[in-house]
């Protein structure tokens, strides 16, 4: 069996991170200068997954648009002679993440199964949640010797 595709289920509340979930979802909160959900995605496109499909919750939008093509934003950067901001604005644009929405919150389980039951690629797929999180954060930290607190 050939896995493929990862389930990133970020459709919770993030009640853990309030007030700072309140108006933005839990996944855009940045680690250094990166939003979180953006390093999970990296992580498993590096170890060679093709496509990752992303549970969102109601509302939850923003993380669609943080991997969507910005055309305007990429021309004014590039007039403006920002080539930094463009490379990491592009970094972030990614066409193998796939999206579905969690109507209700009924847990990890049912966020999965949400994901298992679209036709969004192969569903032998790993989960990639809190703890694998965790996991890269740390790996991060280790790498960069930067604090995480």
């Amino acid at each position: 069996m050939t896995i493929r595709t990862a389930v990133i289920p970020a459709a919770g509340l993030g009640t853990r991170f309030l007030p700072a979930t309140k108006a933005q979802p839990k996944g855009l909160l940045p680690i250094v200068d990166t939003p979180a959900i953006q390093l999970v995605v990296e992580e498993a496109l590096a170890a060679g997954l093709e496509d990752v499909i992303v549970v969102l919750g109601p509302g939850q939008e923003a993380l669609r648009a943080h991997f969507a093509p910005d055309a305007a934003l990429e021309t004014e950067l590039e007039a403006r002679g920002k080539k930094e901001a463009l490379e990491a604005v592009r970094r972030a644009t990614r066409p193998e993440v796939r999206f579905v929405v969690q109507e209700e919150a009924l847990g990890l389980g049912h966020a999965v199964s949400v994901a298992a039951h679209t036709e969004l690629g192969d569903m032998n797929h790993p989960s990639c949640h809190k703890e694998s999180m965790e996991l890269a954060l740390v790996s991060l930290a280790q790498r960069t010797a930067a604090s995480l607190s």
